[in-house]
């Protein structure tokens, strides 16, 4: 009996081919760190080794940490981040709650109204609203100004909503079933059947809407007239397109370069999401592949 040769796109490549991703892998790395390195050192970098690197470090011959220390003894930027960690915590929870509910309602077959509500959200993906219809709603439901026009105008996301839905999709219905059998209801089976096993998706959605929540800055210059009330990616953008307006506003930054500041506001904005990522890495793959396929 002749035994079939394996494809070659399946066999063990060659030690060139190995050389080969080993470099690729390693420059992309590379232009992955060195970028974040540079702010790093820079923010960490005294005011000599800034101005003698001319604005840019890569390894600070005196390390610092005048500047994390000048923005974190309160202010502006530490109110900024209080903000943005409410908003952040807040609207992802909320966005998950919305998104599951209806993620399982248009996953469940003859749904009564169900086909008209999934193209109704299809259609405000493909047609999304403009900023002055959305202002104008803000400002008319009494949003304006407040938190809430941070979190509830962008509560729910039809991509995630799709995403989700196919992932639910993807449950064997047996399971539904056999809880439907033994009398749990429709809370009752998205509860102890449906959530559990869909971790993986729950887990990268989640952490969409975190980053998502985390970045926002534009709504915030659009929608509030108090500035204190800024979360800190507006007050990211104010600093690093003019930072000396906002250190004589804030009066705290004195003694550090304003580079090394302008770079230890970066690393605080981007630090909390960087921290997050690795424990939700390893459901990418299975969470986002799956519902995508599935829808």
């Amino acid at each position: 009996m002749s035994r079939t040769s394996a494809p070659a796109w399946m066999g063990r490549p060659t030690p060139a081919v190995r050389v080969a991703k080993a470099v690729a892998l390693t420059a992309v790395v590379a232009l992955v760190v060195f970028p974040l390195w540079t702010v790093l050192a820079t923010s960490l970098a005294s005011p000599q080794d800034v101005i003698a690197n001319g604005g840019w470090v890569v390894w600070p011959e005196d390390f610092s940490f005048d500047a994390y220390a000048e923005i974190l003894q309160g202010g502006i930027i530490t109110r900024a981040l209080l903000v943005s960690a409410g908003v952040t915590a807040v609207g992802t929870a909320l966005s998950l709650v919305c998104t599951i509910g209806l993620a399982y309602t248009l996953s469940r077959p003859k749904v009564y109204g169900g086909k008209p509500m999934l193209l109704l959200v299809l259609f405000t993906f493909l047609f999304p609203p403009g900023m002055v219809p959305l202002f104008l709603v803000v400002q008319g439901t009494g949003l304006f100004d407040s938190y809430a026009a941070l979190v509830l105008p962008f509560l729910v996301n039809v991509f995630n909503l799709v995403v989700m839905r196919g992932f639910f999709q993807s449950i064997p219905p047996e399971l539904v079933d056999a809880a439907r059998i033994d009398g749990a209801g429709e809370l009752g089976i998205l509860r102890l059947v449906v959530l559990p096993l869909s971790k993986a998706v729950i887990a990268v959605i989640g952490l969409f809407y975190a980053v998502a929540y985390w970045n926002r800055f534009f709504e915030a210059i659009i929608y509030f007239n108090d500035q204190t009330k800024w979360p800190v990616g507006t007050v990211l953008r104010q600093y690093v397109t003019g930072g000396a307006s906002l250190a004589e506003t804030s009066g705290e930054l004195a003694t550090a370069s304003p580079q090394s500041v302008q770079m230890a506001v970066v690393m605080l904005a981007t630090l909390p999401i960087v921290c997050v990522y690795p424990f939700v890495q390893r459901y990418f793959v299975k969470g986002v592949v799956t519902g995508a396929v599935k829808a």
